[in-house]
């Protein structure tokens, strides 16, 4: 509902929704599949980094178009297509190498701790951007592009400074081995 609220803000006609509003979804699954093999080659932390910090710029230059109301609809959803792309890869690393980091023991409370924590954060997300939307106001929409802009490249940064190196490493090498009297009975 909130993509066919934003279109026709944008100006698409009700009946181009159908074939403008899907597409974007279905560029995710391209991102991980097209990029994955960056991230053992070049190396995960390096790979996380640039695509979050990428996927931030572009989504600070598509909103600063949209905004100036450079964009069509088309335009809008190919900018759309080009950050999800690359944001989708970013987002399956950065829960791969969740997944390599911790101990076997805690692997499954980390990774749903991060899910709930991403979970809680495109709820409020969703609301605020929907929010804007009923607004109709392009400065208002720029600023929520913004923001989410700046997580991106903020969450680039911190992984470039806090990641480890996880790519060619066994997952003993990087989760240690266990401690605290747990034994594998396999």
């Amino acid at each position: 509902m909130i993509p066919a609220k934003f279109m026709v803000i944008v100006g698409t006609p009700a009946s181009h929704l159908t074939s403008t509003v899907p597409s974007t979804g279905t560029v995710t699954d391209f991102g991980p599949l097209l990029l994955g093999r960056l991230f053992d080659t070049v190396g995960r932390r390096h790979m996380i980094s640039i695509t979050y910090i990428v996927s931030g710029v572009a989504l600070f230059f598509t909103g600063w178009a949209f905004a100036a109301d450079l964009l069509t609809a088309t335009t809008q959803t190919l900018c759309w297509c080009a950050v999800f792309f690359v944001a989708s890869a970013a987002a399956s690393s950065a829960y791969l190498t969740v997944s390599e980091l911790f101990p076997v023991q805690i692997r499954g409370i980390a990774i749903a701790l991060f899910f709930v924590v991403g979970q809680f954060a495109g709820a409020i997300a969703t609301a605020v951007f929907s929010w804007m939307i009923d607004a109709a106001n392009r400065p208002s929409m720029f600023l929520g592009y913004s923001v989410s802009a700046v997580l991106m490249i903020a969450a680039g940064i911190v992984a470039a400074v806090l990641a480890v190196d996880a790519e060619r490493r066994s997952l003993e090498e990087l989760a240690g081995e266990p401690s605290g009297g747990v034994e594998n009975t396999l």
